[in-house]
């Protein structure tokens, strides 16, 4: 049998051999089988023997898989000298990457950042940014309303009112977050993401729209990584904010907006408990989707929220 299982070249032939003496009705099994009927000196004559055959199986086995995996090996080789084929990795998506810059560079400028809720009440969203129930803005935003009264928030210029009850003044926040309005074409989404700063403090400071350029001309400068940033400034209107302007920033030959802001309307200060003949400031806002449009080259906003990632390629990321 020893003879035997040595001379075995297959892990087939060897399975087979096993069989016929381990299996159920091996020649083994067998001998195990009778013990009973043996005596002490035969009893370990066959326990002697079977652990001898199975340690030659266990080492024959081992040999042969071994046979086999350096055959294999020996006809099988890495050319290390080809270049690696190139593999498609994860990476940040472009809008929250911005997100993270914006942030970034407004704590760096001093600002704290604050949240607040995307289902807001009426007072927060409209009322108290001096826009009350049948004024006329409030036909400028086409506005999801809920059932129970309450609107998916159209501007995050709710939390500046809510940072203001809480916290009062002085105060320098800014906010990011997601807004929802009904539009949908190659400039706007029905849920866009939105940043807002406001910044109030103590008339001694006068603080002016002066200052407000000069916090966007330098956000502007670090966003786009540019020295020679070159800002206009357009007269506009908005409820909550007088006076209201609009700034553009010029991108080689074409400019684009890139803000919208103005001093803080006393009435919106007075609705948060800040006496406006103590207190004055500014407050922006702007969509970083814009912004990240013009940093990555793409012309259609619905590009960042489809499936072709085929842009992602080109975008550094």
């Amino acid at each position: 049998m020893k003879d035997e299982i040595k001379n075995i070249k297959t892990l087939e032939e060897l399975q087979n051999l096993y069989t016929s003496v381990f299996g159920k009705n091996g020649s083994m099994t067998m001998k195990l089988k009778n013990m009973a009927n043996l005596s002490n000196e035969e009893r370990a004559v066959v326990n002697t023997e079977n652990a001898e055959l199975r340690q030659l199986f266990k080492e024959k086995q081992t040999e042969i898989e071994n046979a086999v995996l350096n055959a294999k090996l020996a006809n099988e080789y890495v050319d290390v000298s080809l270049d690696v084929e190139p593999e498609n990795h994860g990476s940040i998506h472009p809008l929250t990457q911005s997100a993270k810059e914006v942030v970034n560079i407004f704590e760096s400028l001093g600002y704290t950042l604050m949240e607040g809720p995307e289902i807001e009440d009426d007072w927060h969203n409209f009322t108290a940014l001096n826009t009350p129930e049948y004024h006329p803005a409030r036909d400028m935003q086409d506005t999801f309303f809920l059932e129970n009264g309450n609107v998916m928030r159209t501007q995050t210029s709710a939390v500046q009112i809510r940072a203001m009850e809480k916290v009062g003044a002085p105060i320098k926040m800014f906010t990011i977050g997601q807004c929802y309005r009904k539009e949908l074409d190659a400039t706007h989404s029905c849920m866009f993401g939105q940043i807002e700063g406001l910044c109030v403090d103590s008339v001694e400071k006068k603080i002016n729209l002066s200052d407000m350029l000069s916090t966007m001309r330098t956000f502007a400068s670090r966003f786009f990584e540019k020295d020679d940033v070159e800002l206009r400034i357009r007269p506009s209107y908005f409820p909550f904010t007088e006076p209201s302007i609009e700034i553009d920033m010029k991108f080689g030959d074409e400019w684009m907006e890139l803000l919208c802001g103005g001093m803080v309307h006393p009435n919106v200060l007075k609705n948060c408990n800040i006496d406006p003949n103590k207190y004055q400031g500014f407050a922006f806002g702007f969509g970083w989707a814009r912004l990240a449009m013009v940093k990555y080259g793409l012309d259609d906003i619905r590009a960042f929220t489809d499936s072709d990632v085929r842009w992602l390629k080109n975008t550094g990321f």
